[in-house]
């Protein structure tokens, strides 16, 4: 395209469902209570994770992450959308988009390898007892969830800047989010760097983390079938089966929205597809690790107890 055609860019217009007024105030309905819901399970469970002292151990420093990550992802883009729902002028300003897609990006990133890095802990409880407490020890747990952290917000920031620092033939987004696939339609020129980077951080980010969840969970298995007694393998899989069903749902969600055949236009299925993800799953992260974890249980009963009861005296 001539030089003529690229816009000076200072906002963003969101038009994703904007077509169905219906949808949007019964989805404005839906994301606020599961958004309430994501706030209040992720806070109970980092807050239990620090006053049970039971919890002060690897696995629960991991999930007391994936909590706090939920919380800043789910907020980095819930609050707009919900404002846009209700709003006429569905806008964000320029900074506003590049911000909330360096977050999300960054955030659902990290993810991915939080996951990874979880499913190791769960390999080494599981399959090397005996030296679990000298491998996942506090100094390598940390620096496990540091590098995690780094990594998820190096490979967002190159996307990020990769997308914003090229022109743009218009300002109207068909997504509810800055989300880059949808972004990268608007650039004017080739994208093919764009294209090529997001395919290996796809891979780096998506695919590899998902091998080695694969990987972990076949010696995990091996290793509860060599268990003699059924209460020996029930209590080892319950450990795992809480880790296992929030990886399905984000993956099964993440890798069908990310490594799809890419369409010229953006379908209500995408956007639908970004809220089970971006939404749906973090809200029910707690709610499975709480269900499915006896200890989680038993500590929500120790803090509610001890808060009754101080009240009481």
């Amino acid at each position: 395209m001539d030089k003529g055609n690229y816009t000076v860019v200072t906002e963003f217009f969101l038009v994703g469902l904007s077509h169905y007024p219906g949808l949007q105030i019964t989805l404005y309905v839906l994301c606020l209570l599961m958004y309430l819901v994501i706030l209040l399970g992720n806070s109970i469970l980092i807050i239990i994770s620090i006053l049970d002292p039971h919890l002060h151990t690897p696995m629960y420093f991991f999930l007391g992450n994936l909590s706090f990550l939920d919380i800043c992802y789910t907020s980095s883009f819930i609050p707009k959308i919900l404002i846009n729902f209700m709003s006429e002028r569905k806008s964000i300003s320029f900074i506003g988009c590049t911000l909330q897609m360096a977050i999300s990006l960054g955030l659902g990133s990290t993810e991915c390898i939080l996951l990874a890095v979880m499913a190791y802990d769960r390999y080494v409880a599981i399959c090397n007892p005996l030296r679990y407490t000298i491998i996942m020890n506090k100094g390598f747990c940390a620096q496990m969830a540091t590098w995690t952290w780094i990594a998820g917000f190096f490979v967002a920031l190159l996307q990020t800047v990769l997308a914003m620092i090229k022109p743009f033939c218009g300002n109207i987004i068909d997504h509810i989010t800055c989300e880059i696939l949808a972004l990268l339609k608007l650039i004017c020129v080739d994208i093919s760097l764009n294209v090529f980077i997001m395919t290996i951080v796809s891979i780096l980010i998506l695919i590899t983390p998902l091998i080695l969840i694969s990987i972990s969970y076949i010696f995990i298995l091996i290793s509860i079938l060599r268990i003699n007694s059924s209460e020996g393998r029930k209590k080892a899989f319950s450990t795992c089966s809480a880790h296992l069903t929030v990886v399905i749902l984000f993956y099964g969600s993440a890798l069908f929205m990310y490594m799809k055949p890419k369409s010229k236009d953006t379908k209500t299925s995408d956007e639908i597809i970004v809220l089970s993800y971006g939404v749906v799953t973090p809200m029910l992260n707690p709610i499975i690790y709480s269900l499915r974890n006896k200890e989680v249980k038993g500590a929500v009963k120790k803090v509610l107890f001890r808060k009754l009861f101080l009240q009481k005296i």
